[in-house]
Formats: structure tokens, C-alpha cells, sequence
């Protein structure tokens, strides 16, 4: 007897309550997406790439993957190695069956039943069925990048770019006619990398070459990168992003900062302080520079990057060998946030914390700098990386509602360089409107779906075109 099952993507899932069916189907799911940081490639979006298969669109870049299926026992060569794209896809659908629990379960088939209208459990069973279905759809232009786009109302993209980039793509797509407004994302990390030196170097050349302009000195990398910033302004920029450790806050001199600088670009590796102080003075400018042009910075703190040495000297980073960072994060972050607010010249900025433990430092935080000018200036933003599942979610959410204003919460974003995330904007919807329904069926918050319902539809959208200052 044939046995089956009820499927376990369907128009409830993840909602337990009456109420939260309501919050989700009337003012969450309807809302456009403003995805206002994520990875996606700005060359595949210029050209509409089509994509051959599940590989190429699914697990080509995809190292929450290739974590889970070494942890599995699949052989590297099946990961990131020299394996066809259909044995990779092979070696990935084994693996499903055994991420029962992790948010890779969920995402898996909530992508299969978003991008394909599939709601087969995917496994070695399945995998050669789905392999063919699928790839006859991606050839179709629903599923090229501007239609993926479409079919999941992106109102905005905002991509992460470093200052060194070329922004042709990002002009050829406002160029377009494209419904989906295409945005890049300032992220000059390469700035502060003065314990690199060689590394440093090559960048500042590429620096050079996209301003226009000599990087040989400490104040050419600061005018190098005012340069870029207003290129980046003309082409629709308002933030900025940084992948920082913790927050640097204790800066030297301008002087100091510029011997650093040039005996990185002799070759001479900074010192740890060295190296916390340079960037400590480069981000007090590049804070200033953000302030006056009416832009967000965005803080992502916390992550311990290229952990296994074998691994980085083999493949290089983003591979899947970072994890959560275990650093004191409150005085640094103070300090930074209360200097630039100190002069006036603190932007809006968004903290991402990268260990749960960090939830209620980051909450309380964002408080001490609120000033009456923006609603919600300083954001605690939302699950990263590791916390980006539904678990987490929670956790932040409830430490926001407990220190701060939910209701002003610019919500998720997919920080991802998949065009196959998308369906993480709803995972996070239906777990905000299960968390708020539950509240309304206990008696903890009004059963008045107008007043909650705006609430909502604020967090899952309207927040952040008013924040960024993104038009209709």
C-alpha cells in the first residue's frame, strides 16, 4: 500500500494559530520585497543570466551546503570539487534527508515549492525526477534573474560592492528598464586591511584605478575613497556595510594612521593594534562620509572567517569554514557609536550580531542613540547568517520587543548569493506572524488585526522604504 503524505510546504505551514493565518495571508504575504542586503552577483543580473540547472542556480556558491554535506561524510570533490553538477546535485539530495531539523530542510523544500510548484520530499530517490523537472523550468524566462525578480515582487536589490568595483553592471541595469530597482551597497573592508600588506596593496591599486587617483599616501586612500562613495551615490547608493570582528574604537592619530598605512604599502605587516587602530581612524571618516550624504551603515559583527587553514589554502574563503566569533562586543561598540554621535555625525546605522549571546547587548544598545530624528536611526537587525533561522528570528524579535520598538523593525533581509533565497523573506514572515498571533490568541497583545496588522506590514516592508528613503 502506497502511503501518502500530506506535504510539508502548504498555505499554513509554520502558522499555528488562527490568528497568525490572518496576520500572514492578509498583511505579510502580500507586501513586496525590499531586499536591502544581500550578495547576488550584479554581472548576472545586467546580463538576466539564465541558469542550466540546479546546480548552477542552487548549489554552485552555496557553502551552508557544503557544510552540511561534509558533516554528512560527502567527499570534498562532491562539494566544491570536480564533480559533474548533476553528481554534486546527487551527493546534495542524499544529504537532505539527514538536515531533519536544520532551517536547510525547511529552505530546501520551501525553494523547490516556491521556484517549481514541487512538494516532493527531495532525497537520492527523488533527485533524478527533480533534476529533469526543474531543469525544464529554468529554461523558461520566469526563472532568468529579472524574472525570479518579478515572480517574487522584489521592489529592490541592494547589492554588496567594494569600492574598487567598476559599476557598469549597476549602470546598464538602471539603464534596463527593469521593474526591480538594482542598487549597490558600499563595503570597503579592503580598506582595513594593513595587516595584509600584500593583499592591501594590489587593492589600493585597484582602488587607484577605479577613482582615478593616486592611493600612495593615507590621505589618498581617504580621498580615494570619497571618490568612490559619490560614484556610488550617482548610481543610487544609500548604504554601506561592514564585516568587522568587533568595532574598532580606539584610534591613533592621523599621523600615526599614515606611517601604518605606508609601511603596509612597502610590504610590512601591521600589528594587531596597529591594525585596530588604522581602522579605527578609517572609520570614524567613513562614518562622517555616511553621515553627510544621508546614508545607512550597516554593522556586521561577530563572525570567525577561514577557521580551517587546510581548507582556505585549498579552496580560499567562503567555503564554510567560518563560525560565530566569542568577543566582548558592548564597550567597543559604544565607543565607535558615541564618538561619531559625540560630533553629530552618526548615520543611521543597523548592528547585526553574529553570537546569540550578543541579543540583549545589541537590543539595549541601539537605545543609547536614538535621537528624536528618525524613527528607529540605530536598528537591531535582523537574524545573520547562523541565527537566520526560525529559532533565532525568535530570539531577536523578542529581545527587540523587550528593549526596543518592533514596530519599527526594518525586517529580514537574505544576505545571500543565491537566486534561489527569496523564499527566505516569507519563512520570516511566517515566523513573525506566528509569534505575534500567538501573543494575540494568549491575551498578550490586542486582538485588533488593524493595529497589529500595520505593524506588520510595516516590518515586512513599508519600514524600510521610509528608512532608507527608497520611492515607490
Amino acid at each position: 500500500m502506497i502511503v501518502r503524505h500530506a506535504p510539508l510546504i502548504h498555505d499554513d505551514f509554520l502558522l499555528e494559530t488562527e490568528s497568525a493565518r490572518r496576520l500572514f495571508h492578509d498583511f505579510a504575504a502580500p507586501q513586496p520585497i525590499i531586499d536591502y542586503h544581500c550578495h547576488l552577483s550584479p554581472r548576472d543580473l545586467a546580463a538576466n543570466r539564465s541558469f542550466a540547472n540546479l546546480f548552477e542556480i542552487w548549489l554552485e556558491g552555496d557553502h551552508y551546503k557544503w557544510r552540511a554535506m561534509r558533516a554528512n561524510g560527502i567527499p570534498e570533490r562532491l562539494c566544491t570539487g570536480d564533480a559533474s553538477p548533476q553528481e554534486k546535485f546527487r551527493a546534495w539530495a542524499a544529504t537532505v534527508p539527514h538536515t531533519l531539523r536544520n532551517p536547510l530542510y525547511h529552505w530546501t523544500h520551501l525553494e523547490l515549492a516556491r521556484y517549481f510548484g514541487i512538494t516532493e520530499l527531495l532525497d537520492e530517490r527523488s533527485a533524478d525526477d527533480i533534476w529533469a523537472a526543474t531543469g525544464e523550468l529554468l529554461a523558461t524566462p520566469r526563472l532568468s534573474t529579472h524574472g525570479i525578480l518579478g515572480a517574487f515582487s522584489v521592489e529592490t536589490v541592494c547589492t554588496t560592492d567594494d569600492p574598487a568595483d567598476d559599476l557598469a553592471h549597476h549602470a546598464a541595469l538602471a539603464a534596463s528598464g527593469l521593474a526591480t530597482r538594482v542598487l549597490p551597497t558600499f563595503r570597503p573592508d579592503a580598506a582595513l586591511a594593513v595587516h595584509r600588506p600584500q593583499f592591501f596593496t594590489a587593492w589600493c591599486d585597484r582602488l587607484a584605478t577605479a577613482a582615478n587617483l593616486d592611493v600612495r599616501s593615507f590621505a589618498d586612500l581617504l580621498r580615494a575613497l570619497e571618490a568612490r562613495a559619490d560614484a556610488f551615490h550617482a548610481v543610487g547608493c544609500r548604504l554601506s556595510d561592514h564585516g568587522l570582528d568587533s568595532c574598532p574604537a580606539d584610534p591613533c592619530s592621523e599621523a600615526e594612521a599614515a606611517a601604518i598605512f605606508a609601511r603596509a604599502r612597502a610590504g610590512q605587516a601591521a600589528t594587531p593594534d596597529e591594525q585596530r587602530h588604522h581602522a579605527a581612524v578609517v572609520m570614524r571618516f567613513l562614518g562622517q562620509l555616511y553621515a553627510r550624504r544621508g546614508w545607512t551603515m550597516q554593522l556586521h559583527l561577530g563572525a570567525l572567517r577561514n577557521a580551517n587553514s587546510r581548507l582556505f589554502r585549498a579552496l580560499g574563503p567562503d567555503q564554510g569554514c567560518d563560525s560565530i566569533r566569542d568577543c566582548p562586543q558592548a564597550d567597543s561598540l559604544a565607543r565607535y557609536l558615541d564618538a561619531l554621535d559625540g560630533e553629530d555625525i552618526l548615520p543611521k546605522t543597523i548592528l547585526y550580531n553574529l553570537n546569540p549571546a550578543d541579543n540583549y547587548v545589541f537590543a539595549s544598545m541601539i537605545g543609547n542613540f536614538q535621537d528624536g530624528s528618525v524613527a528607529g536611526k540605530v536598528q537591531f537587525g535582523s537574524g545573520w547568517w547562523f541565527l537566520d533561522q526560525r529559532e533565532a528570528m525568535e530570539w531577536q524579535l523578542n529581545a527587540l520587543s523587550n528593549l526596543g520598538l518592533l514596530s519599527r523593525f526594518v525586517g529580514m533581509v537574505t544576505d545571500s548569493r543565491s537566486f534561489m533565497s527569496y523564499p527566505r523573506h516569507e519563512y520570516f514572515r511566517r515566523t513573525l506572524c506566528n509569534l505575534l498571533g500567538d501573543d494575540m490568541e494568549r491575551g498578550r497583545m490586542p486582538k485588533d488585526f488593524g493595529l497589529v496588522g500595520r505593524m506588520v506590514r510595516g516590518i515586512c516592508h513599508d519600514n524600510a522604504r521610509s528608512y532608507f528613503g527608497f520611492q515607490p
